[in-house]
């Protein structure tokens, strides 16, 4: 089962029904983004737009409490960074992985030149 695509089209189903461009939707588009990185993450996703409690016009109820939160006079504003984690607490997804891959099971063979060889 690919759970990236399926978590994907779930996100555009949902935002085909709000404005492009509306917060909902760029909801929608970091959801996307997390997902094609994360294929664990992806897969809560999948399971939790499933729900409409879970969907991306609740979680962009979750960034606008922040921000209404964080109010500096009329201004708001949520980093990328900030509304990252509040997705993540809101899907229950885990921190992004920033380890380097494993290491391949049989490395390439590394041959080594001399440059004396050329002379």
């Amino acid at each position: 089962m690919n759970f990236q695509a399926d978590a994907v089209r779930a996100i555009e189903a949902q935002q085909a029904k709000v404005k492009t461009r509306s917060p909902q939707w760029m909801v929608g588009e970091q959801l996307k983004e997390i997902c094609r990185r994360e294929s664990k993450s992806a897969e809560l996703i999948a399971q939790d737009l499933q729900v409409e409690a879970m969907g991306i016009t609740e979680a962009e109820k979750k960034i606008k409490a922040y921000a209404d939160g964080h109010k500096t006079g009329r201004f708001a504003c949520v980093t990328p960074i900030e509304a990252d984690r509040i997705l993540r607490e809101f899907y229950g997804l885990p921190k992004p992985d920033t380890a380097a891959p494993p290491p391949a099971a049989n490395p390439p063979e590394r041959k080594i030149v001399d440059l004396l060889d050329f002379l």
